[in-house]
């Protein structure tokens, strides 16, 4: 095992001790302190550290609160186990300091896998990739009890679209509406959230995508499943096909969510019968989060400077295109858009 690792930055003495504490009373694992290491960092406060023990590896949480909660990753990932899915084990945990121990599922992600894929002109590996997230996110849809996760209601639909406006439109592009803009875009609010909440409600992941999905075997390891709510059933099909960091041609996208929809149907999950009106609920669920990661990406920017995550603002904003092209009662977005690549252009 490697010993001449760069040593692990931590935001104070107080939390590193309060680790070097917890991690001495986890002595059945058998770890080596000297073997810890950066793992991968995420968009929230979190980070995830790997460590050795005398037989595997483990990855470690670490969640500092109040800015992170690990109990629901820990409920959540109970109701994971209990559907047969793959994801993370919560072997030991100190929820009141947001401390987790968990299994490790290797280090190969599907987004990886997939730009690998395409780099390389192999559509059928990615095609198998693809496949298998969709089996995997039928089986949670099936099987992950949803009665206990909080829901995906209307108030939080409204605090996720006000990220656009607030951070995309003002913050970012220093756009100020016009009162005819404000309206125009309350009532693409009004639409996104009637579709969102007319919609059978399932076990929600929240951020079904490849940079949360693990290669493994048989079916994905399954990431960051701690914002898991109960709510609109293409959400997280939606959130697979058109992605933060990987975008496909619409006939595939066509494709994967065809054989979604069908494999859905048989095992009696309620999509619609039609799959035109499917398509049409699915592309106005990704409008509604394509909008809010624009916030959310520019909030990380501006806020947290993380400023990584607008270069991806161009793919979100094509995504929102296509769909305000497509359907009259987005087509006020497609000004709304105009505007703000133009100032993008003039600054550039």
């Amino acid at each position: 095992m490697a010993t001449d690792l760069a040593p692990l930055a931590w935001p104070d003495a107080e939390r590193q001790q309060a680790f070097e504490g917890w991690l001495a009373t986890l002595g059945s694992f058998q770890l080596v302190p000297s073997t810890l290491r950066l793992a991968s960092a995420d968009a929230s406060f979190r980070r995830y550290l790997r460590i050795e023990g005398a037989l595997s590896s483990y990855i470690v949480m670490d969640a500092p609160p109040p800015q992170e909660d690990v109990r629901p990753f820990v409920h959540v990932a109970r109701l994971i186990a209990q559907a047969g899915l793959r994801a993370p084990r919560v072997l030991a945990s100190d929820t009141t300091r947001g401390f987790l121990l968990l299994t490790d599922l290797g280090s190969q992600l599907y987004l990886t896998a997939l730009k690998a894929a395409a780099a390389q002109g192999l559509p059928g590996k990615a095609d198998t990739l693809m496949r298998s997230a969709f089996s995997a996110l039928v089986q949670w849809q099936q099987r992950v009890d949803a009665s206990s996760l909080p829901p995906y209601d209307e108030a939080l639909f409204r605090r996720e679209l006000a990220l656009f406006p607030d951070w995309c439109v003002a913050r970012e592009h220093g756009v100020v509406w016009s009162k005819s803009q404000q309206r125009q875009w309350r009532g693409v609010c009004d639409s996104l959230v009637i579709n969102a909440l007319t919609q059978p409600t399932v076990a929600v992941h929240r951020d079904y995508m490849p940079r949360n999905l693990m290669c493994s075997d048989p079916g994905p390891g399954i990431l960051d499943f701690q914002d898991t709510a109960r709510g609109p059933i293409t959400y997280d099909a939606a959130s697979l096909l058109r992605d933060a960091f990987i975008s496909w041609e619409e006939d595939q996208e066509r494709r994967w969510a065809t054989d979604y929809w069908e494999q859905a149907r048989c095992v009696g999950l309620p999509l619609d019968n039609d799959f035109g009106a499917f398509w049409r609920q699915l592309e106005w669920t990704g409008l509604q989060r394509h909008l809010k990661v624009s916030g959310i990406f520019c909030r990380l920017k501006h806020r947290d400077g993380k400023p990584v995550y607008c270069t991806d603002l161009p793919r979100f904003f094509r995504y929102v295109r296509r769909v305000a092209e497509r359907y009259s009662d987005f087509a006020a977005l497609l000004d709304m858009l105009d505007q703000l690549e133009r100032v993008a252009q003039k600054s550039n």
